[in-house]
């Protein structure tokens, strides 16, 4: 069988059978409650901090602020809700996690990058025939 039939069948690496709702029989596969409600307060925290920042109208930082506190949520997040971590249970599903991402960041950045291309280059009085 393969590897993906062996989970889908809900069998382990080498043919375990993996019993509990949550698919792990070891208990570690899943987080404890402690380990959600951290999560949850780190959540909670990440959002309050840049949203009191939006709403007392700082300017001075704010999106970068932001951005770097959406970038921590998202870390939060695959931490303590996907349980990826860098362990050899979760090799694959990292791996895949950092393929995503790349290809997330190569479409934003080259959608951002072909916009501003056609905003220099086709803003009004640049182009040929135009009134100006």
């Amino acid at each position: 069988m393969s590897v993906a039939n062996e989970a889908i069948a809900g069998h382990g690496p080498h043919g375990a059978i993996h019993g509990g709702a949550h698919g792990g029989a070891h208990g570690g596969a899943h987080g404890s409650r402690k380990s959600y409600i951290t999560g949850f307060l780190l959540a909670i925290a990440l959002t309050i901090v840049p949203f009191g920042l939006v709403m007392s109208h700082s300017s001075v930082g704010t999106p970068l602020v932001i951005a770097v506190f959406a970038l921590a949520q998202i870390g939060v997040h695959i931490v303590y809700f996907l349980h990826v971590n860098r362990s050899a249970e979760q090799r694959w599903n990292l791996m895949a996690l950092v393929f995503t991402a790349i290809v997330v960041c190569i479409i934003i950045g080259g959608s951002i990058w072909i916009m501003h291309n056609l905003y220099v280059n086709m803003m009004p009085g640049m182009m040929q025939g135009s009134m100006g």
